[in-house]
């Protein structure tokens, strides 16, 4: 009956279409309308704004390359070849040295070794100045085979008061005595003439020939060393052997004879480190077997006297024929 009191000329309420609940959500929000919106709001611009840093300015600092740049390899190649240059220069420098401190010996020098008084009769032979004539690095080692020769005539000089105090001791022993004395005489000259001479000249000429011998001649000069510093009975020679047999009987001559072997055996482990020195530069030189043979080949053909003794033979070979066919 209640539909009877409402007007039929309005409309239905369900058909008005904002009198939907969404629509009428809508229309009744605070939301501001579309023409009222604004984008930049002045409080999320000051809200967003990163503070500015309160650290002091630092400049950027670029990490260095790990290869390096074909300028810094152009000057590393620049200094090697000037380091090189420099070498080559004060080799040549010291040559011409050499070269002239030879050409002064020639002209004013006269013999200084051995260093006798000018009143003395015998005059020196030989002309010796490491300093002028050996390289600076060949100095070190001809110095200790001089001092090796040295040390070796001490030893040698004591080996013969040696002998000769077993020699009062006991008369049986004369031959160690006598030896003692020849071989002082034989050994002090031979060993400067025949293998210190030869390594002086081989540093002093960079003679393949002369270190060839040198090495002959001293390996020789090790096994005589090795020989006296076991002191054979009999030999000549005051070692170890020789210095336990003559301790128990006489403990005052046995202590001379200790003291000479310790001598010979100090001689026989220089004499084999020096060989092994010597050695270790001669492969440094660049010598060879070869160049020695050209060298004594040289040496041969270029002597006066083989040239006189050849020159005698072939005229006197002429002279032969020349008459068999007569």
């Amino acid at each position: 009956m209640s539909h009877f009191d409402d007007n039929p000329f309005a409309e239905p309420a369900g058909v008005n279409p904002f009198n939907d609940p969404a629509v009428t959500q809508v229309t009744n929000s605070s939301i501001e309308p579309i023409e009222q919106y604004n984008p930049f709001p002045a409080t999320s611009l000051a809200s967003q704004t990163t503070p500015a840093s309160t650290q002091p300015y630092q400049p950027a600092v670029l990490q260095p390359s790990t290869e390096p740049s074909p300028q810094a390899a152009a000057a590393a190649a620049q200094t090697n070849l000037l380091r090189q240059q420099e070498e080559l220069e004060r080799k040549a420098a010291e040559l011409d040295r050499r070269e002239q401190a030879l050409q002064n010996r020639g002209t004013g020098k006269e013999n200084n070794w051995p260093p006798l008084p000018k009143s003395f009769p015998i005059k020196p032979c030989f002309y010796q100045d490491f300093s002028e004539e050996i390289p600076t690095e060949y100095q070190r080692v001809c110095k200790m085979m001089y001092y090796l020769w040295m040390f070796n005539c001490v030893a040698l000089f004591l080996n013969m008061l040696a002998c000769l105090a077993v020699f009062i001791a006991a008369l049986s022993n004369g031959t160690d005595f006598g030896l003692s004395i020849l071989w002082l005489i034989l050994f002090a000259p031979c060993s400067f003439l025949c293998w210190y001479r030869p390594v002086y000249k081989a540093f002093k000429t960079d003679s393949s020939f002369s270190f060839f011998f040198f090495f002959f001649v001293f390996f020789c000069q090790v096994v005589i060393f090795i020989i006296q510093s076991v002191g054979i009975p009999k030999w000549g020679n005051s070692g170890w052997i020789a210095a336990f047999s003559v301790i128990s009987s006489n403990k005052a001559v046995g202590a001379i004879v200790i003291i000479v072997a310790i001598l010979f055996t100090i001689c026989a482990v220089i004499s084999v480190i020096l060989l092994k020195m010597v050695h270790s530069m001669y492969r440094r030189t660049g010598a060879s077997f070869q160049k020695a043979q050209q060298e004594f080949s040289q040496g041969i053909f270029t002597n006066k006297t083989f040239q006189t003794a050849a020159a005698g033979a072939a005229s006197s070979a002429a002279q032969g024929a020349f008459q068999g066919n007569n």
